[in-house]
């Protein structure tokens, strides 16, 4: 019997969540995400790999491409990362100038695409003034330059910190070992962390941190098959380079950020229909 209701209401949730993904053209939404996200990305992380090689830390700059993309396919990230590489071989100054102001912008644009996107998926109709939503859209992008920077520093620089303690005393290689572990358990709650913020602040409305936890999950459960499977098809089947050319590379950078898109709005679309069903219960009671 208990086995019975519980999949009743987990198809009732699926039903309710993929219907209301259709009817508000997710498919749609997915592709306007992916693009936002695309142009908000690259031009903030050339920005930041720039300064990095503008005051000689070229090395640096190709581990924070390396590591940004680190998650991503091989048949992905490799022409991407290629390229920017290409990119960050001579300092531009013009970069520092006026970058910073297009990859601020474009960047906050990427948000306020997440955010169009989730207002649907929660069904909730934004009030708030453009000026506020713009500031906040601002100061994530900024929240995030810091997130960037302190990813890198525990990813690239704590090894090297630990290699040197561990030359020195060989006693304390023990002790540093947990915290190498503690380092990259931190690094990977950074991605978790990010999702939970968007969920939080991007959408009208309030939501509780339980309300949040089975579409963040599901989000990251999805992009984890999704890059495993995009990969392998890559690999085994398809022919960009016939099909697109020299381009071949930024289009399935596009379809696979489009392809993350679709998870992601799909994880608020789970979390808005859980709460729409313990709603409608609690009315029946």
């Amino acid at each position: 019997m208990r086995l019975n209701l519980i999949y009743r209401s987990t198809s009732q949730v699926l039903r309710d969540a993929l219907g209301h993904f259709s009817r508000d053209d997710g498919f749609a939404m997915a592709s306007h995400v992916a693009l936002s996200v695309l142009l908000a990305v690259f031009p903030l992380l050339i920005f930041i790999a720039a300064l990095a090689a503008y005051f000689g830390l070229e090395g640096a700059a190709d581990q924070i491409s390396d590591l940004v993309f680190d998650t991503w396919p091989d048949q992905v990230a490799a022409p991407v990362v290629r390229e920017i590489h290409e990119v960050l071989t001579v300092p531009r100054g013009d970069v520092l100038t006026f970058g910073v102001i297009a990859a601020i912008w474009f960047a906050s644009n990427g948000l306020e695409a997440m955010r169009t996107a989730l207002n649907r998926a929660y069904r909730q109709r934004e009030t708030r003034s453009y000026v506020l939503l713009r500031l906040q859209s601002l100061g994530l992008v900024i929240l995030g330059a810091f997130i960037l920077i302190a990813y890198t520093f525990l990813i690239v620089l704590a090894p090297l910190v630990i290699t040197a303690i561990t030359r020195w005393f060989p006693v304390a290689q023990e002790v540093l070992a947990s915290v190498d572990l503690a380092r990259l358990t931190l690094a990977g709650a950074l991605l978790v962390v990010g999702l939970f913020l968007v969920h939080w602040l991007l959408p009208a409305g309030r939501r509780g941190f339980m309300e949040m936890v089975p579409g963040v999950f599901a989000t990251l459960a999805l992009w984890m098959v999704s890059g495993v499977a995009f990969g392998a098809y890559l690999a085994t089947f398809a022919n960009y380079v016939s099909t697109y050319g020299g381009l071949a590379g930024i289009m399935t950078a596009l379809v696979f950020m489009y392809i993350c898109s679709l998870a992601f709005i799909l994880g608020g679309e789970l979390n808005a229909a859980i709460i729409r069903q313990r709603t409608l219960r609690g009315r029946a009671s």
